[in-house]
């Protein structure tokens, strides 16, 4: 691992360090649920009984001594605000924003960058209650621009029947879009579910779930007959007949945002133009809020292949991270992660320090590389600059993760995780999520403030860079759309 600074409070820190170690990060604890996996739709449960001890005591900190860049790009971005949204606001007119997205953002100190981009987010539940106003009138807003005329909605979610907190995560969509004034109903793609199916929620409500009737051009339950049909389901096990040729309702999002299609070095790549553009806007370089990646397809963890392009790849991509880490003065060891180029929930990811080890994994982590969600096998990877993160709540490494719904941030919570070093995954067994809420009206940015001291402008700067990975988001869908209307 990275060597690690010292805590504020340590006897080991430097003055130095306790100066740089002092701001607020953007969001204020509220409360701590039991909290799992599940809300990223993940089987197991995990508690973080010591964040409850001290929740209304802290928030979480910045631990590292390399805040200059990060304070120099707060305070450039908060300089820039009316350029900025007015950017985004002719990004929008030219392009239509993904349903709703999450975003997982990296926060090195010296680097900013989006690290994962999820298209079904499945975390809604771990929003607070105060946070609901903004995803009410966001949803509002995303279908009046759709389909204004819309009164009933068909919610599509996993087939995690069995999975409370996955469920308690539809649950708050549904009361979202309820609340935005529409009839909302749960139809499921498990086959075996052929009558209508009532789910207990562990507060003691309940949901039913619904067989889908197909008829001809159009999807609905029985008795009911939606405008919009809303996938809460990634589609990795692949397209469902069912949900094909609806040419009559809107499927949000389209097919081919799906596992079944999409990847993330499309999604990167997008995101790479877009960092270019934000950045000659505010006069930076894009590295500082763009990680870098490569792609390898026909990778086969299992018996080996494609191992050639695993190292050399990983050897190109850690060099030029050396390059710029040698440019700005870090001190730290550069890693990269490969993970699969389709798939969410964690699966399929390991970190590298050195080519090396790609050529000596053992039994147990290739088995783990070789199958994502659903049994899918991994035959292409991305290999993404590492971004650590030095966020930490209580002595636990966190990282923000920011929700929205059209093109409005509505919220985020920190992924916490004990037991995983600044240089892993977090979304892996061991994981809390931290419900976080505004400590007053902390979406608003705060000019004037000092960089680094203000929780407003730090989590206004995090949603800029979630924003940033929507745009690109955008680009992809709009770049992979099977139906797209050809031009010459």
């Amino acid at each position: 691992h990275p060597p690690e600074l010292p805590g504020a409070t340590e006897p080991g820190a430097s003055a130095a360090a306790r100066r740089l170690l002092s701001f607020v990060c953007p969001f204020a604890l509220r409360r701590v649920d039991r909290c799992s996996l599940a809300a990223e739709n993940r089987q197991a449960e995990y508690r973080y009984p010591s964040i409850a001890k001290r929740a209304l005591a802290m928030v979480p900190h910045l631990i590292t001594a390399l805040t200059g860049p990060i304070n120099e790009l707060e305070q450039r971005i908060l300089e820039s605000l009316p350029a900025i949204e007015r950017w985004f606001r002719l990004e929008w007119m030219e392009h239509t924003p993904p349903f709703y997205t999450s975003v997982d953002v990296r926060n090195a100190g010296f680097k900013l960058a989006p690290v994962d981009t999820n298209l079904f987010p499945g975390g809604f539940n771990n929003l607070t209650a105060e946070m609901l106003p903004l995803a009410v009138q966001a949803a509002m807003a995303a279908i009046e621009k759709i389909c204004p005329e819309a009164k009933n909605l068909l919610l599509i979610p996993e087939k995690h029947t069995r999975n409370t907190f996955y469920l308690a995560n539809v649950a708050r969509l549904m009361q979202i879009f309820h609340m935005a004034g529409m009839n909302v109903r749960l139809g499921t793609l498990d086959d075996t579910i052929t009558v209508p199916t009532p789910i207990e929620l562990s507060d003691g409500t309940q949901l039913t779930l619904e067989p889908l009737i197909r008829n001809r051009g159009r999807l609905g339950l029985k008795d009911f007959d939606p405008c919009t049909i809303l996938l809460n389901n990634d589609l990795s096990a692949g397209i469902p007949k069912v949900l094909e040729n609806l040419h009559e309702q809107y499927l949000l999002p389209p097919l081919h945002a799906g596992w079944a299609i999409r990847r993330k070095t499309n999604h990167f790549a997008a995101y790479e133009e877009v960092a270019k553009k934000f950045a000659k806007l505010l006069g930076m370089d894009p590295w500082l809020i763009n990680p870098m990646f490569a792609r390898c397809g026909e990778v086969n963890f299992s018996d080996g292949t494609g191992s050639e392009c695993l190292m050399s790849n990983a050897e190109a991509l850690l060099a030029k991270v050396k390059r710029k880490y040698k440019e700005y003065g870090i001190q730290e060891k550069p890693f990269i992660i490969v993970k699969a180029d389709a798939g969410t929930y964690g699966m399929g990811i390991m970190t590298v320090r050195d080519p090396k080890e790609l050529a000596e994994l053992n039994r147990r982590s290739r088995n783990k590389m070789s199958v994502i969600k659903d049994g899918q096998e991994v035959s292409e990877v991305i290999l993404q600059e590492g971004v650590p993160t030095y966020e930490r709540v209580n002595d636990a490494v966190a990282e923000p993760v920011v929700y929205m719904i059209d093109r409005y941030v509505v919220g985020g919570f920190y992924r916490v995780n004990a037991e995983r070093g600044i240089d892993e995954n977090l979304n892996s067994p061991g994981a809390s999520f931290v419900p976080l809420a505004f400590a007053e009206s902390n979406q608003l940015p705060r000019p004037g403030v000092k960089p680094g001291a203000s929780a407003p402008n730090r989590f206004y700067m995090y949603g800029v860079i979630a924003r940033l990975a929507m745009v690109a988001a955008s680009y992809e869908l709009e770049a992979t759309d099977p139906d797209a209307e050809i031009y010459e």
